[in-house]
């Protein structure tokens, strides 16, 4: 490929929310460009804005200026309904909560984005991903009789069973322990290069963020260039 392109950019990105008679900046014009296949690790302090800078970059928050362009399309041109469509199509999340749907086993939660989408094989493509990541003998288990970790792993095969083409992760690792964390690490990584797909991760974590190829620092809603 000749010329590099980028399934994330962002212009001027700013977020701001009211604080009594004045409001408070979050983010102050992030200009930002990811390239398609990249892995960039967002870190920062808690409370720089790093987990809000992931959320507007997957429409999921709205900003008070700027633009998010995804797969080249301004993400807040589109209403809820658009954004939701564009999200649907080339994108997948790991949350630190997992968000698992608990009255769905893993199997059934895996399933969930490849029903929605209608797909006919979600059933196949699901037991398949979870083969992947070391359930295929917990497919029926809910999640409340799963570990936190293979929780995880749930959330991670729900994640990257429609094969997105972009991944956000926000602290996958905070609710686990040091070697269950270890282990969720590592297989997102191997997903990535198996895969191709882009991968977007908030981290508090330095040797995680050193596995990715490159690094954004967040201080004060500003991108840290220091």
């Amino acid at each position: 490929m000749s010329e590099e392109t980028f399934i994330i950019e962002t212009r001027a990105l700013s977020k701001a929310v009211p604080n009594g008679e004045s409001d408070l900046t979050i983010l102050h014009e992030i200009n930002l460009k990811v390239a398609e296949g990249e892995t960039l690790a967002i870190v920062g302090a808690s409370g720089s804005g790093k987990s809000t800078l992931l959320s507007l970059l997957a429409g999921l928050d709205t900003p008070t200026g700027g633009q998010v362009l995804l797969d080249g399309i301004d993400l807040f041109a589109a209403d809820e309904d658009g954004r939701a469509a564009l999200r649907g199509r080339i994108a997948g999340f790991v949350f630190q909560s997992f968000q698992l749907m608990p009255h769905l086993n893993a199997l059934e939660n895996v399933m969930l984005p490849l029903e929605l989408a209608g797909r006919r094989d979600a059933a196949a493509v699901a037991r398949a991903t979870l083969e992947r990541v070391g359930l295929a003998q917990r497919m029926r288990h809910y999640p409340k009789h799963l570990s936190g970790g293979e929780q995880q792993r749930v959330a991670v095969a729900r994640a990257f069973a429609p094969q997105p083409r972009l991944l956000f992760a926000d602290e996958p690792t905070g609710n686990l322990d040091t070697l269950t964390g270890a282990t969720i690490i590592d297989l997102l990584f191997e997903l990535n290069r198996e895969r191709g797909t882009t991968l977007v991760l908030v981290t508090h974590d330095a040797a995680i963020a050193a596995r990715c190829s490159r690094r954004v620092g967040i201080r004060e809603g500003r991108v840290d260039l220091r």
